[in-house]
């Protein structure tokens, strides 16, 4: 694999998997364009170690504080407060996409992948956003944030296996429609990606494992750094613009990457 293909899907990957606009789109997009062959397991394993990584390492106060808080009262059996209760909302908000990836992820993945799929979900769910972004209250904070809100919002991320749909997007939907501000539901967003990133990269390591699959080391470095780059820069630059210019940037976005994979495959 040459070079701007790896610079190329490293920072797809980094950009996408965090902004609510769709990586699975772009994945389907980019190959008409680029004329690119499968960039194979280790590759797919590597994009997101880059981005977790970035994650981590971003929120790294915050995830030190939150696993504390979470995990101190379970050795000193004191099981109330506020700040204990974040960590297990994180956890309970991960649990249904993780049970529904593990038994069902190679079943959707084989009937939904399709272009014409990819298209509708991206323009449907892009539009869905923007009503949140309006009609949603938006005013609540993360201390706010109850286990109805994680489980709501949990649910919601199993649409994420519908191509097109996008992980972020479809849970900062949920999070305004629930009354979230902005900042809130995209951090809460983020925070819950972390469980779900970890499986997805052992689901794609277990199933580089099984194949037999070789690495190349150099190529596999190069993409965890700019996925992580990317990643890092694209988290820091949403948080810190997405109250002042909302989600309307991205919707737009979306119905115009939704109508350029429509002509392209109908």
């Amino acid at each position: 694999m040459d070079l701007i293909h790896l610079i190329i899907l490293s920072i797809v990957q980094g950009v996408t998997e965090f902004l609510p606009i769709s990586s699975s789109a772009h994945l389907v997009l980019l190959p008409q364009f680029m004329d690119w062959k499968d960039q194979g397991l280790a590759i797919d394993v590597a994009a997101h170690l880059g981005s977790l990584f970035a994650l981590v390492f971003y929120f790294r106060k915050d995830f030190r504080i939150i696993l504390v808080n979470g995990l101190t009262p379970i050795f000193a059996f004191n099981y109330t407060g506020k700040k204990y209760k974040l960590f297990w909302l994180v956890i309970f908000a991960s649990i249904p996409a993780l049970v529904v990836g593990f038994f069902f992820r190679d079943i959707i993945s084989h009937y939904l992948r399709d272009p014409l799929v990819i298209s509708f979900a991206t323009i449907f769910f892009g539009l869905v956003l923007w009503v949140s972004d309006k009609a949603g209250k938006c005013h609540r904070a993360m201390e706010t944030v109850s286990k109805r809100d994680a489980v709501l919002i949990g649910f919601s991320q199993i649409l994420a296996f519908i191509p097109g749909t996008s992980r972020s997007g479809v849970t900062i939907t949920a999070g305004l429609f629930l009354g979230l501000d902005r900042n809130t539901a995209v951090k809460f967003s983020f925070f819950m990606s972390v469980p779900i990133i970890l499986a997805a990269a052992l689901y794609e390591v277990s199933n580089l494992m099984q194949s037999g699959g070789s690495v190349d080391i150099p190529n596999f470095i190069i993409t965890v750094l700019l996925s992580a780059i990317s990643s890092f820069f694209t988290i820091h630059f949403f948080l810190k613009f997405v109250d002042k210019i909302g989600m309307f940037p991205f919707v737009i976005y979306r119905l115009i990457l939704g109508a350029v994979l429509l002509y392209l495959f109908l």
